[in-house]
Protein backbone atom coordinates (compact mmCIF):
# COMPACT_ATOMS: atom_id res chain seq x y z
CA UNK A 1 0.00 0.00 0.00
CA UNK A 2 1.28 3.44 -0.91
CA UNK A 3 2.12 5.71 2.05
CA UNK A 4 0.36 9.09 2.32
CA UNK A 5 3.72 10.69 1.35
CA UNK A 6 3.44 8.96 -2.03
CA UNK A 7 5.94 6.10 -1.78
CA UNK A 8 5.79 2.49 -0.70
CA UNK A 9 6.95 2.37 2.93
CA UNK A 10 9.68 0.09 4.20
CA UNK A 11 9.42 -2.56 6.89
CA UNK A 12 10.23 -0.19 9.74
CA UNK A 13 7.52 2.31 8.81
CA UNK A 14 5.00 -0.52 8.44
CA UNK A 15 5.94 -2.08 11.80
CA UNK A 16 5.99 1.31 13.53
CA UNK A 17 2.49 2.02 12.23
CA UNK A 18 1.21 -1.30 13.61
CA UNK A 19 2.73 -0.43 17.00
CA UNK A 20 1.30 3.10 16.94
CA UNK A 21 -2.15 1.69 16.14
CA UNK A 22 -1.92 -0.66 19.14
CA UNK A 23 -2.24 -3.74 16.93
CA UNK A 24 0.75 -5.70 18.26
CA UNK A 25 0.43 -8.45 20.82
CA UNK A 26 2.48 -8.03 23.98
CA UNK A 27 5.17 -10.39 22.62
CA UNK A 28 5.22 -8.62 19.25
CA UNK A 29 5.46 -5.26 20.96
CA UNK A 30 8.47 -6.45 23.00
CA UNK A 31 10.15 -7.71 19.82
CA UNK A 32 9.40 -4.45 17.97
CA UNK A 33 10.62 -2.24 20.83
CA UNK A 34 13.81 -4.28 21.35
CA UNK A 35 14.47 -4.37 17.59
CA UNK A 36 14.02 -0.63 17.16
CA UNK A 37 16.22 0.02 20.19
CA UNK A 38 18.94 -2.25 18.73
CA UNK A 39 18.86 -0.45 15.37
CA UNK A 40 18.92 2.94 17.11
CA UNK A 41 22.01 1.86 19.05
CA UNK A 42 23.86 0.35 16.07
CA UNK A 43 23.43 2.71 13.16
CA UNK A 44 23.01 6.44 12.64
CA UNK A 45 19.55 7.93 12.39
CA UNK A 46 19.63 10.13 9.26
CA UNK A 47 17.33 12.71 10.89
CA UNK A 48 19.85 13.23 13.69
CA UNK A 49 22.42 14.24 11.06
CA UNK A 50 20.05 16.11 8.73
CA UNK A 51 16.63 16.90 10.24
CA UNK A 52 15.29 17.86 6.81
CA UNK A 53 16.13 14.57 5.05
CA UNK A 54 12.55 13.26 5.31
CA UNK A 55 10.83 16.66 5.05
CA UNK A 56 7.93 16.02 2.64
CA UNK A 57 8.08 19.59 1.29
CA UNK A 58 11.81 19.41 0.53
CA UNK A 59 12.16 15.71 -0.29
CA UNK A 60 8.78 14.14 -1.06
CA UNK A 61 9.00 10.37 -1.22
CA UNK A 62 12.41 10.17 0.48
CA UNK A 63 13.14 6.58 1.53
CA UNK A 64 16.02 4.76 3.21
CA UNK A 65 17.80 1.73 1.79
CA UNK A 66 20.35 -0.44 3.54
CA UNK A 67 23.58 -0.85 1.64
CA UNK A 68 24.29 -4.41 0.51
CA UNK A 69 27.38 -4.39 2.74
CA UNK A 70 25.24 -3.87 5.89
CA UNK A 71 24.61 -7.60 6.25
CA UNK A 72 24.21 -7.60 10.04
CA UNK A 73 21.51 -4.95 9.79
CA UNK A 74 19.76 -6.64 6.87
CA UNK A 75 19.77 -10.04 8.62
CA UNK A 76 17.77 -8.61 11.52
CA UNK A 77 14.93 -7.53 9.22
CA UNK A 78 13.53 -11.08 9.09
CA UNK A 79 11.82 -10.68 12.46
CA UNK A 80 10.06 -7.57 11.19
CA UNK A 81 8.92 -9.47 8.11
CA UNK A 82 7.45 -12.17 10.34
CA UNK A 83 5.68 -9.52 12.42
CA UNK A 84 4.19 -7.91 9.31
CA UNK A 85 3.12 -11.28 7.88
CA UNK A 86 1.32 -12.10 11.14
CA UNK A 87 -0.83 -9.01 10.52
CA UNK A 88 -1.39 -9.69 6.82
CA UNK A 89 0.81 -6.79 5.75
CA UNK A 90 2.41 -7.57 2.40
CA UNK A 91 6.04 -6.67 2.00
CA UNK A 92 8.76 -7.62 -0.40
CA UNK A 93 12.47 -7.06 -0.61
CA UNK A 94 13.79 -4.73 -3.27
CA UNK A 95 17.37 -4.29 -4.36
CA UNK A 96 18.66 -1.58 -6.65
CA UNK A 97 22.01 -0.34 -7.88
CA UNK A 98 20.31 3.03 -8.54
CA UNK A 99 17.54 3.64 -5.97
CA UNK A 100 17.40 7.42 -6.57
CA UNK A 101 19.17 10.70 -5.93
CA UNK A 102 21.15 10.38 -2.68
CA UNK A 103 20.11 12.84 0.02
CA UNK A 104 22.05 11.23 2.87
CA UNK A 105 24.66 8.50 3.09
CA UNK A 106 26.60 6.75 5.82
CA UNK A 107 28.46 3.45 6.06
CA UNK A 108 25.22 1.44 6.33
CA UNK A 109 22.48 3.16 4.37
CA UNK A 110 21.37 5.81 1.95
CA UNK A 111 18.29 7.99 1.96
CA UNK A 112 17.20 8.79 -1.55
CA UNK A 113 14.68 10.95 -3.32
CA UNK A 114 12.42 8.54 -5.14
CA UNK A 115 12.44 10.19 -8.54
CA UNK A 116 10.87 8.61 -11.57
CA UNK A 117 9.64 5.57 -9.64
CA UNK A 118 13.06 4.58 -8.33
CA UNK A 119 13.42 4.11 -4.62
CA UNK A 120 9.91 2.86 -4.10
CA UNK A 121 9.42 -0.02 -1.72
Amino acid sequence: MRHPRGHFPGVFVLANELAAQGRLTEEQYRFWRAGNDWYDAHYPNPTHVDPSVYDPALHPGAVAWFKASAQELIARVNGYLELLAAHGVECRRLESSDPGRILYEDAYQVVVAAEGGRGER
